[in-house]
């Protein structure tokens, strides 16, 4: 089995990128352009709350880490978990200056509201997965907490996510070690990247640069 070196490690949560569109994952990854809107600064405040350093606490049975970073030498991928509840249960892992044993719970926080697509849940799976290689544990499920409607949504990690995750960053690898950056292919989507003023996707839709440069001005030939 394959395993990459530490400097190799591409970031965890860029996969949410990549699955929400190749070339913006290879614009902020390999190309390192990033431009904040609304939606991404919000994003970070949360997560911010969410873990400002590294802390842990006990309530009742459960043991909550905040921050907690993680990696895969298999997948090639560092980041960190913005909560990991450990839960005391009859089978588990054992931790240190705790008795028992726990359950492995990630907790990923997000500002919005469920999406109709799975970028969330895969980089939930893809953390559940370098929890599990870093603990040697299985880890059943986890959670997504959305801002928006204060609440968390149950994600069941099962092995198609986990194939699709493993699909993903190797793919993700390819390009970056290629600095490859996938042509622009314009979708209702772009209208909400925050990097569409750099990625210019309606350019690709225009019959010439001319063309679009009239209508971007509304100038007529003369």
């Amino acid at each position: 089995m394959k395993e990459y070196k530490e400097e190799d490690y591409l970031m965890l949560s860029g996969i949410q990128h990549f699955a929400f569109c190749r070339r913006q994952w290879a614009l902020i990854h390999v190309e390192q352009q990033w431009q904040e809107n609304v939606r991404t600064v919000e994003g970070e405040l949360l997560h911010k709350r969410a873990h400002d350093t590294y802390s842990s606490e006990k309530r009742n049975d459960v043991v909550i880490s905040r921050g907690l970073p993680v990696h895969s030498r298999e997948m090639g991928v560092s980041g960190v978990c913005d909560i990991v509840e450990f839960r005391r249960a009859e089978e588990g892992i054992t931790l240190h200056g705790h008795r028992g044993t726990f359950q492995v719970y990630p907790v990923e926080y997000k500002r919005g509201k469920p999406k109709d697509t799975q970028i969330d849940i895969l980089q939930l799976t893809a953390q559940a997965m370098c929890l599990e290689e870093m603990l040697s544990c299985t880890i059943a499920e986890g959670a997504v907490f959305y801002g928006e409607i204060k609440r968390r949504e149950r994600i069941e990690f099962t092995d198609e996510l986990k194939e699709q995750v493993r699909t993903m960053f190797s793919e993700m690898h390819q390009y970056f070690d290629r600095k490859y950056t996938p042509k622009v292919k314009w979708s209702k989507s772009c209208n909400a990247c925050s990097l569409k003023d750099i990625c210019l996707p309606k350019l690709g839709k225009a019959a010439s640069v001319k063309e679009y440069i009239k209508s971007a001005i509304g100038e007529d030939d003369k």
